[in-house]
This record gives structure tokens, sequence and C-alpha cells, in this order.
């Protein structure tokens, strides 16, 4: 992961607990895969943002990022008299020779932009956004984004200016792409927004969870990043860190978002990340006392909320406690008898899994 500038840059109010931190990962990977933190709905000044592309990398590699999509709105150019450009690839092409020397990929991407429906859609791993450039016809657009082997996802359909209850829900156009495969993923966090709506649409019609910035000015201040602030950030889980596995990945919906303090996506992954990231230690116990000590330990760079659903009590905390970022919580656990082993179930209460459900996992001592 390329996270060298994560100290005093990512979490600056916490720099005494990141003392050590300059080369952890957002999460650690379970074995056998890799885990690419992305942000795949970026703008430049291109269409509507305020930046130049080579600050959308700069940003990304401050930040820790692994990989970016520019995806620059394709019809909408307020920017056009003062940067007229006919080609809507050019923004990816500054972005990628700024990156030519680092460890971000940038890969290149469009946002088909449309009334709703089908509302904003975004289109990333394409191969020429010119060939996007359908007027009169949405549909038309997704299409060719999928003929060129693209990812295809709907932006922020929450958004108050298309849904003004703030409800994202699906049109018939909607359907219609989905059942024709040519709708592959949804937003449930756009910018500062999170919709338990979207989340039920992505599980109730397998389509990928993602969470984007959806940055248009610079993001130090639109996320408060010096005050401990963090873009909205989509992690793939993949066999590998090629592009090909990433975007594999993502057409299988293997995708995790942290959004604030949240983690949010399907269970079966977010439980198979958590596990990677939460440890317990041995049980010991003190000379003539039956209060067994655990240690665990969060290797991740969010903070784990967690609910103890187990029989014990605890001697010095509630069943419910927070372990922050790349800490340590010592739990006296009065087992009563002692004990060799013990399986610990947790609740996490900021991992969402559904629509106001949680994720249950278990962590057990060695």
């Amino acid at each position: 992961m390329n996270l060298k500038y994560l100290l005093g840059y990512f979490l600056l109010p916490f720099c005494a607990l990141f003392l050590n931190a300059q080369n952890q990962v957002f999460f650690k990977p379970p074995a056998g895969y890799a885990v690419t933190s992305t942000d795949l709905h970026i703008h430049t000044a291109f269409s509507d943002g305020s930046v130049w592309p080579n600050i959308r990398v700069d940003e990304a590699l401050k930040e820790g990022l692994d990989l970016i999509s520019i995806t620059d709105h394709l019809e909408y150019q307020p920017h056009k008299e003062d940067i007229p450009h006919p080609d809507r690839n050019r923004s990816f092409d500054i972005a990628i020779d700024r990156a030519s020397n680092s460890e971000l990929t940038v890969i290149k991407g469009a946002e088909i932009t449309r009334s709703m429906p089908p509302g904003h859609i975004n289109a990333v791993f394409i191969k020429d956004a010119n060939k996007l450039l359908f007027p009169d016809d949405a549909k038309a657009a997704i299409v060719e984004a999928n003929n060129q082997g693209g990812f295809v996802f709907w932006n922020h359909p929450n958004w108050e200016r298309q849904r003004p209850d703030g409800i994202a829900r699906l049109d018939p156009l909607h359907k219609e792409l989905i059942r024709e495969n040519l709708l592959h993923g949804i937003e449930v966090a756009n910018h500062t927004t999170f919709s338990e709506e979207a989340l039920t649409l992505a599980l109730d019609n397998n389509l990928t969870v993602l969470g984007t910035s959806d940055i248009h000015g610079l993001t130090t201040w639109e996320f408060k990043i010096p005050e401990g602030g963090h873009r909205p950030i989509t992690f793939v889980l993949s066999e590998d860190s090629s592009n090909a596995a990433i975007k594999k990945a993502l057409f299988q919906g293997n995708t995790m978002v942290w959004f604030k303090d949240l983690m949010i996506g399907k269970a079966a992954l977010l439980s198979n990340i958590i596990q990677a990231n939460l440890t317990a230690s041995n049980i010991s116990y003190n000379e003539d006392e039956i209060i067994g000590e655990v240690k665990l330990k969060n290797h991740a760079a969010a903070p784990l909320h967690l609910h103890y659903k187990g029989p014990y009590t605890f001697h010095e905390d509630s069943s419910v406690f927070i372990i922050p970022p790349y800490s340590e919580k010592t739990l006296q656990i009065k087992t009563l008898t002692r004990k060799t082993r013990l399986d610990l179930p947790f609740t996490l209460l900021n991992g969402i899994v559904g629509a106001k459900q949680y994720l249950n996992f278990s962590v057990s001592t060695p």
C-alpha cells in the first residue's frame, strides 16, 4: 500500500497515536488477498472541478490511496470558454503523466451526466471517453461503456437535486440496465452523505457497494483532513493488486466502503476484513485469580466500536467499548473458571451490512 504520507496528513490530531504508523496500511488484507484503496469519482477543471488534474494525483498520494479515476462530466462543461477541450480523455492524460513516477494507479473514467432517470452514471476502466458522448441517448452511452469493458455504476442515487426526499429508488430504466447487466454498482456513500436505501438496492440487486469523494474542491478542506477526517474510500478485495484483478473484483462485488467512522459492505466480505484486522492474545491469569486477561489489537486505520455479545462480564469495562486505530485494548474477563481458550463474539456497531443491520463476528484467542 502507498501510505508513506499517512502520518501528519491523514489524521493530524492523532499524531501521538500514529508515531509508529508511517508504514501501516489502512486495513490488513486477509490471507491470500490484496486490499486496494480507491476513489472512483473525482472531478477537475476539465468539467466542474476547481483544480488541475495533477492536484488530484498529489492529493491521492498524500492521503495514501492506491488507485483513482478522474471522472469528469462528459456533457457538463462549465469551464469550456476558458478550457476548451474536444478530447474528453485530456484530464486523464495529465493525471497519469503526473503519477507516472509514483505508486499511484490512475485509470480512465468519465461521468455520463443526465437528469433522472438514469441520473449521473460513472464508467471506469474504459478505453476512450470521447466515444461515450451520446447527447440524446443515455442508454447508448452506457452500452458503449460496457462495450469498452467498463465498470459502470450509479452516482449519488439519493442526491437531493434529483431525489428531493433523499431516498434512492429504482426507476424502470434502472431496472432495465440491471436486468441487461449494464449497471454493475451503486454509490452508498457520496461526498458527505450515506444512503441506507442505496445499500438495500445494492444487496437486493447484486450491485457492487461503492463510496466516493465526488470531489470538486480540495479534499483537505472538504473532508477536514487536518482535523482527522478522510474522504470516502472504496477498498477492493482482490486476488492480487494488478489492474485486471482489481477490475475483476469490482465486477464480483468484493468491496468495502470506509465513510467517516463507518465500514460498509456485504456481511461475508466485511467479516473477512475485520477478522484480519482484530486479533486476540492468549488468555492469561494472575496467580490465585480467575479473571482472565486478553489483549485485543486493532490493526486498522478505523476505530472499532464493539459490543460484546458473549456470556461473560468484564472487570473494568462494560460490554460496549472502542478500540482506536492501531491500538490495543486489554479486557479483564470474569470467566468463573480458568480457560485455555476463548471465543469472543461481537457486534461491530460501526460495521454496516444492511439497513440498520450491523456486523456480527467472533474473534478467538490462540
